[in-house]
């Protein structure tokens, strides 16, 4: 190995051809920039070692942990290639290229995950499912055009979906740094633009495939979508920002996440799809008056590990102006009533078998409900959190048991 070292404090190291890989050669110098790279010490001992005729690798054995590798032609490469020049001793320009773009994707899909909030996806697949059952009067009804149908109105929910929570973290990526740091746009995974992109593609695709499918009530209900998740989030005083009102916030949870995945869909799979007249059945009834008693709770739940950073930033949420086990109380009474009243309508059903269904199914789930939320930690936020998500899970259950409200 020859080594050469100017007088400048710079180095530069050639590769000799007969070093065999592995080999390891140990020189000391006193300069103080190492090919442009600052070092605080006056003297440090370094090692190259060869790991193939195209490469070896330079490390400082004193106290810095940061490497370098550098190819034949002197060019210092990133980091990502420290990793592949250790496993295999030698890689392709291309290759690195390759491993580069990979772990920037990677990156980017792990960010929009966490912006979709996939607890939310499944609940808009789960009520589609349901409701698109809903309209069906016999049997026959039933088809593969049904299905095909119902998958076809998942693209453009889930696209809304992504649009409320795009804008929300647009609106609130100060408050999320305090109360949700992990979020891709508060955590700097996602920058502003990208952001703002998703925020913008996502209700234009949304309506652009309702009017594909020739479906007036979605394009409606995606324009409604649309306003409501805006006002919801925007500051733009004295008429939006929503979520700093309680009655407000409440109401577009209710809307975003029950009667607009309700109402649209339903009248789209009626009368689009199947080509009957608008009729409103029970069942229908019913999930809606669910969706608006057990949305407005999830809405109450969800402000209650947030009081820190809301207050900070002057938020007056429910659980600010009387207390977070008022508004845990509230919310879960409130979803005890609602099963009440699911067993109560159950109990009027002219099936035995939609009866049995509906009273035992929902008096085993409001059980589970209030023993969970006797082991919940009002002060611990990772406590609430689980049982936030824990409730999503009894809402996606209900769209089951409403097809046996009869």
């Amino acid at each position: 190995m020859l080594l050469q070292i100017n007088p400048r404090s710079s180095f530069s190291l050639k590769y000799h051809p007969l070093q065999h890989a592995g080999s390891v050669k140990t020189f000391q110098t006193r300069v103080k920039h190492i090919n442009g790279l600052a070092n605080k010490s006056e003297s440090k001992k370094y090692s190259v070692r060869c790991s193939s005729e195209s490469s070896f690798f330079l490390t400082n054995k004193i106290g810095h942990s940061e490497d370098l590798v550098i190819n034949r032609n002197h060019k210092l490469l990133s980091k990502s290639t420290v990793a592949l020049a250790a496993q295999d001793g030698y890689s392709s320009e291309s290759e690195l290229v390759s491993t580069s773009f990979m772990q920037v994707l990677n990156k980017k899909c792990d960010a929009f995950y966490r912006l979709t909030r996939p607890y939310s996806c499944v609940s808009i697949i789960a009520a589609l499912l349901s409701v698109s059952l809903l309209p069906l009067q016999n049997p026959a009804d039933f088809t593969p055009k049904l299905i095909i149908e119902a998958f076809k109105c998942m693209v453009p929910a889930i696209m809304m979906n992504n649009y409320a929570n795009a804008i929300n973290q647009l609106a609130d990526v100060h408050i999320d740094k305090v109360n949700k740091p992990h979020l891709p746009l508060a955590c700097g995974d996602f920058s502003m633009g990208e952001g703002l992109a998703i925020t913008i593609a996502s209700p234009l695709m949304a309506v652009a495939m309702g009017i594909m499918l020739r479906s007036p009530p979605l394009v409606i209900g995606f324009i409604i979508w649309c306003i409501v998740g805006g006002a919801y989030s925007i500051d733009l005083p004295p008429l939006l920002r929503w979520k700093g009102n309680p009655l407000m916030a409440a109401v577009t949870i209710i809307s975003m996440n029950g009667l607009l995945l309700l109402f649209p869909f339903f009248i789209h799979f009626q009368k689009i799809v199947l080509g009957n007249p608008v009729s409103f059945t029970k069942p229908v009834l019913f999930t809606a008056a669910y969706m608006v008693i057990w949305n407005a709770a999830i809405a109450f739940v969800k402000d209650i590990p947030d009081v820190e950073g809301d207050k900070a930033f002057g938020l007056r949420t429910l659980p600010i102006i009387i207390g977070k086990e008022k508004v845990f109380s509230i919310a879960v009474n409130m979803m005890l009533m609602a099963y009440g009243g699911a067993v109560l309508v159950g109990a009027f059903s002219p099936s035995v078998l939609c009866k049995l269904v509906t009273m035992i199914g929902h008096s085993a789930l409001a059980f589970v409900l209030w023993r969970q939320a006797k082991t919940i930690d009002l002060s611990h936020n990772k406590s609430v959190q689980s049982f936030y998500l824990f409730i999503w899970k009894l809402y996606y259950v209900e769209f089951l048991f409403v097809h046996f409200l009869r």
